[in-house]
């Protein structure tokens, strides 16, 4: 039988050597980072040391990083805690972002899904109230990158603060939280294969932030409760690795460039969503006409390949993207959309087995459609 290819990177990664190990030293030790005697202290190294790697992926101060349990809490403390009643995020966001806080203002995109800079431009200018504005640096479906720089500069302009969800976007394309003129940003340790549960929300010194999470001191008062030593660990060691591999992803941009090119020669009507736009390296959002994306992601996985029909937040369900219909996707083409994520741990052989899988799906299926 021939091995299993995981290409659902974006989903989540797998946990490097570095990170496995972190967790388990950090498993190994007894003690309460919030301890004074040496084992607390030793904890708390730890922690400290991990806030140091972190800080370093983003150029970032380590005083800066707050650790939570993953990005969608980070991404809530960040616009429920931000202490603003208006909210404006692009309609492309993650789901954590879009139901972060009630009722917030959305701002549109292009065909090509990146946020619509005039619409921001008088969305903020309607009214004089504070907004903090939340525009994500790539999308998790089509890779799309936005310009998180120009939202910022806009932002400014209006007193706006800015928080970016750079989930996606940690360790596929460089970050810089004061180059990038943001307030605040998101982070997860399962993108960029540390452990799942464990997360981080950077804020720039000038931002107060109330707690969500309140009873302790922890995290210098910002996120109460005893902090995930081993899980942090791992995110730490996953991060300086993650600093390491971004000569790799001009490989990976090169193999998902010919994974299009071949997909789109064998067929008519191959849409790859957001093509056109900068995208990060390793994320293709393409469609098979006349077969629907659940149709394809369960074929693909009989033949062992794992790919995903959008975002992998709601388990067991298959919806409409919302992210291809703010693009004016047609629903009959965003039916048939798959997302093909590559990572680390991709070689060569897992693209040519995707094309050459996907011209066998395709082909059988256009065989039952003429019989």
């Amino acid at each position: 039988m021939e091995k299993a290819v995981y290409l659902d990177h974006n989903a989540t990664t797998p946990v490097r050597p570095e990170a496995a190990r972190a967790v388990a030293s950090a498993l190994a030790l007894t003690g309460n980072g919030s301890s004074v005697h040496r084992f607390g202290r030793v904890v708390r190294r730890a922690i400290e040391d991990a806030r140091e790697r972190v800080a370093a992926l983003v150029v970032a101060r380590p005083a800066d990083v707050l650790f939570t349990s993953g990005g969608t809490e980070a991404n809530t403390l960040a616009l429920t805690g931000c202490g603003r009643r208006r909210i404006v995020v692009s309609s492309v966001e993650h789901v954590s972002v879009l139901h972060a806080a009630d009722g917030p203002e959305t701002v549109p995109v292009d065909t090509k899904g990146v946020v619509d800079l005039r619409a921001l431009e008088r969305l903020l200018a309607a009214s004089s109230e504070p907004a903090l504005v939340s525009v994500m640096a790539a999308n998790n479906e089509t890779g799309v990158l936005q310009p998180v720089a120009d939202v910022a500069l806009l932002a400014k302009r209006h007193g706006a603060l800015v928080h970016c969800d750079a989930v996606q976007a940690a360790g596929k394309i460089p970050l810089d939280l004061a180059a990038l003129g943001l307030h605040m940003l998101t982070l997860s340790a399962h993108k960029i294969g540390g452990p799942a549960g464990v997360g981080a929300l950077v804020v720039a010194p000038e931002v107060t932030l109330h707690a969500l999470i309140r009873g302790g001191g922890q995290e210098r008062g910002r996120r109460a409760g005893t902090e995930n030593a081993p899980g942090i660990a791992g995110f730490g060691a996953a991060a300086e690795q993650a600093a390491a591999d971004f000569a790799h992803m001009a490989t990976l941009a090169a193999w998902r460039d010919g994974l299009e090119k071949a997909v789109t020669s064998m067929a008519r009507g191959v849409q790859v969503f957001g093509r056109t736009a900068d995208r990060l390296p390793n994320t293709s959002c393409l469609s098979m006409p006349g077969v629907d994306s659940e149709t394809q992601v369960i074929a693909f996985d009989l033949e062992g390949i794992a790919v995903s029909a959008g975002a992998a937040c709601s388990s067991g369900r298959v919806a409409r993207s919302h992210v291809l219909a703010a693009m004016g996707v047609a629903p009959e083409d965003a039916s048939c959309a798959i997302r093909v994520s590559l990572g680390r741990t991709t070689v060569a052989d897992d693209v040519t087995r995707f094309v050459e899988t996907w011209g066998a799906i395709f082909s059988r299926a256009g065989a039952r459609v003429a019989a």
